[in-house]
C-alpha cells in the first residue's frame, strides 16, 4: 500500500467513550491497531468526553502491529475495511473486531 485511498477504512466504531467517535463514526485520520497476543486493541482510542478529529468520517488503518492477524501483510492491514468495538472486558477499551488469527 502506498496511498491513503488504498488503506482499509474504519467502517464502524461502536465505542462511544472514544474522543474520535462521533455517532458510531471514527473521525481520526488514521488508526493504529496494537495490543498483545490474541488481542487487537485500537491504539488510537482516547477515553475523553470531548470530541476531536476531522470534520468528516474518513478514518483508515494507518498501521497494524498484530503480525499474527490473517489480514496483516508487512505491518499493513489487507482487509477491505475494519470494525472497531468494545474490548472483551468492557467498553472502556476499543478492539479491532476484524482481527482474525492465522
Amino acid at each position: 500500500m502506498s496511498t491513503l485511498m488504498e488503506m482499509p477504512e474504519v467502517a464502524e466504531c461502536t465505542v462511544d467513550g472514544c474522543g474520535y467517535n462521533h455517532d458510531h463514526g471514527c473521525h481520526a485520520g488514521a488508526v493504529t491497531i496494537a495490543g498483545h497476543s490474541g488481542d487487537a486493541a485500537c491504539a488510537t482510542f482516547i477515553p475523553l468526553s470531548s470530541k476531536g478529529g476531522l470534520e468528516k468520517v474518513v478514518a483508515h488503518v494507518g498501521a497494524c502491529q498484530r503480525g499474527e492477524c490473517l489480514h496483516n501483510h508487512d505491518l499493513e492491514c489487507g482487509a477491505a475495511a475494519i470494525r472497531v468495538g468494545a474490548g472483551p472486558d468492557d467498553d472502556k477499551h476499543a478492539d479491532c473486531l476484524t482481527f482474525a488469527p492465522r
